[in-house]
């Protein structure tokens, strides 16, 4: 049902724009989307360019669609980002984690000691560079695409030397695990304004970011090498008082895998070979309704801000997030975005600022249905109830040289302390209490919330904070963060920042201090503010959690050194 009547939203909105194409195009500057948010007031020597405005008033031409193409319409935005990374201490003096995990689970659900190994540590470095192309026929009309080559130096080749290839003779893919290409489309969408002649009212369709508020829970997450990007289309209407966006995303596809040219004959999630006597192995559980054109995932965002309330910023929303997969697909409740759950979010996010103070809350709520991982059946017997706040207070001396400010924050996410069932027949499930209480962490970004050492997660945790930042030049910003990490439920995993575990937690754990994190970041603006050379450092001082779930109490280092230039 929610299928087909997206469908026909989607049908209808195509019908719209094409019947609102042929009107003369007359409008004030328009500012060409490219969608590159920066990282805000934390680090800005951390952000990409700004957009930039590709259309005058002398340049608004009566032109229908359709005319000739004209070069002075086109645009191009570029970046290339060099960063090495290092850890030390990767698991706090346990063995290299598996899957991004320090331990493991025992076959009752309990999370194990750690790893087998001593001091692991982490060294590589990452780049990535994105070309963006953007033309405009119309102010009213933008057509804009984005390349992104996300490259791990070295990583193309084969370290084992089994298959004779080196990362210098293979130029896009590497060859260990299938999908990990470093060439791909970030974004590529058509952008339609004023539809209809309806001031304010537009149309986003296709692959395009998807970043509100504070990025808590939708991002674009570029602290990362691959950054977020979503398939769908995004409705907007906006005036002087609101702006309100209603979007639909297919987060999944299990009907036609990518560029398949098959249609739905050859469907993409089947890991049954179905031609006899073969040897690939077969997963019933992920081949369960493979071929059933249900068996997908959509995201349904509804976000609105309201500017009506002088010094204040309200935004109110509702998300519906709808995973048909089979319930045997990703079993533990543990896993970011399980599958079979039918998840509703309604929050609010409220910003206030007045003078030197600013004042930032975010609630969220979560309810709905999920199935236990149990069996094969599918049935959505779980109850949701989570939620997470985040709130800071800052104040800034905006009249002194440095411009310094001062702030405090505190989070909280709630968490289950069933989420690593093990039943008595041995298969992992999602809970053994009737309930799923884990906050769901969406796409956020991550490193603005948690510290920039990602070691942690609007998920199951409870996080005091202090910040202090200033700019000893035009060009120069520091910054220093400290935070106290917790579990909010002990029998909870420590979540990363990409949300997966960091450490399970033992079934009978009842130690919630995880640590401290110490950040020292340094950034400088040269070149006429094209490049930017950042310096982080970071210190995560083990606490009593860790000490007792992996047996181990190293602490951490991690730092980068950053170069990137854009235009």
């Amino acid at each position: 049902m929610l299928r087909s009547t997206l469908t026909r939203t989607v049908l209808l909105v195509c019908v719209i724009l094409l019947e609102s194409t042929g009107a003369t195009l007359v409008l004030p500057p328009v500012w060409a989307e490219s969608e590159r948010a920066g990282y805000g007031p934390a680090s800005p020597g951390l952000s990409s360019s700004p957009v930039r405005p590709r259309f005058e008033p002398d340049d608004a031409v009566s032109s229908p669609l359709g005319s000739s193409f004209d070069l002075q319409h086109v645009w191009m935005r570029a970046d290339l980002r060099v960063r090495p990374e290092w850890r030390n201490g990767v698991c706090f003096g346990g063995g290299p984690p598996i899957a991004g995990a320090c331990n493991s689970l025992d076959q009752f659900g309990s999370g194990t000691g750690a790893h087998s190994g001593r001091h692991a540590g982490d060294f590589f470095i990452q780049q990535w560079a994105r070309i963006g192309l953007g033309y405009d026929p119309s102010p009213n009309v933008n057509f804009y695409v984005e390349l992104q080559d996300s490259a791990t130096w070295g990583g193309n080749g084969d370290p084992t030397g089994r298959n004779q290839v080196s990362d210098a003779s293979t130029h896009n893919c590497g060859i260990q695990l299938a999908g990990q290409c470093r060439l791909g489309i970030r974004a590529g969408y058509m952008l339609v304004r004023n539809i209809a002649g309806i001031d304010g009212f537009s149309a986003k369709i296709g692959r395009q970011y998807v970043v509100f508020g504070n990025q808590r829970l939708f991002g674009h997450f570029d602290w990362a090498n691959t950054g977020y990007s979503h398939d769908g289309i995004m409705l907007s209407y906006a005036t002087a008082a609101f702006d309100t966006k209603l979007g639909w995303f297919r987060n999944s596809e299990t009907d036609l895998g990518q560029a398949s040219p098959g249609g739905s004959l050859t469907p993409n999630l089947l890991t049954c070979n179905p031609e006899a006597n073969s040897s690939a192995t077969c997963n019933p559980a992920l081949a369960q309704h493979a071929t059933d054109a249900g068996s997908d995932v959509d995201l349904v965002v509804f976000y609105s801000q309201l500017r009506s309330i002088p010094r204040m910023i309200v935004e109110p929303y509702y998300v519906l997030y709808s995973n048909r997969l089979p319930e045997r697909a990703n079993p533990g409740q543990y896993l970011p975005k399980s599958a079979s759950q039918l998840r509703h979010m309604v929050g609010l996010r409220i910003e206030f600022r007045d003078g030197n103070w600013d004042f930032t809350h975010e609630a969220a709520y979560q309810f709905g249905r999920s199935a236990d991982g149990f069996d094969f059946d599918n049935r959505r017997n779980l109850r949701i109830n989570a939620w997470a706040s985040g709130t800071w207070l800052g104040y800034t001396w905006y009249t002194h040289r440095w411009k310094p400010r001062v702030a405090i924050g505190f989070d909280y996410a709630s968490g289950d302390g069933d989420s690593n069932c093990v039943p008595p027949g041995g298969n992992l499930a999602r809970s053994c209490g009737g309930n799923a209480n884990t906050f769901e962490n969406f796409f956020p970004t991550n490193f603005l919330h948690v510290g920039y050492m990602l070691n942690g997660a609007w998920r199951n945790s409870v996080q005091p904070q202090v910040n202090v930042q200033a700019r000893p030049t035009a060009r120069d910003h520091i910054e220093l963060w400290a935070l106290r990490k917790y579990l909010a439920s002990a029998r909870d995993n420590w979540y990363r920042g990409s949300q997966g575990p960091l450490i399970f937690s033992a079934s009978d754990n009842r130690t919630t201090h995880i640590g401290d994190e110490l950040d020292i970041a340094w950034s400088h603006m040269f070149a006429d503010g094209t490049v930017s050379l950042s310096i982080i450092y970071g210190h995560f001082f083990s606490g009593s959690y860790i000490k007792h779930q992996l047996g181990t109490a190293a602490d951490q280092d991690w730092g980068i050194v950053q170069l990137w230039t854009n235009f």
